[in-house]
């Protein structure tokens, strides 16, 4: 059963979301021959000001 967890920086459309979804699930079901009915994928969006690359804030 594959886990995906999308983590970004700002925020997606619900739109956004589905077509990643979409495009996770299919590529597990063609390279990794896992049913998307079996594939869970969590989107994180995180405010910049909580992510950091070095010690360099994003937002």
């Amino acid at each position: 059963m594959p886990y995906v967890n999308c983590k970004l920086v700002g925020s997606l459309t619900k739109e956004q979301k589905k077509e990643i979804a979409k495009q996770f699930s299919e590529t597990l079901e063609k390279v990794a021959k896992k049913g998307k009915k079996h594939t869970y994928i969590t989107f994180e969006e995180v405010k910049g000001e909580n992510w950091a690359i070095g010690d360099e804030l994003l937002g």
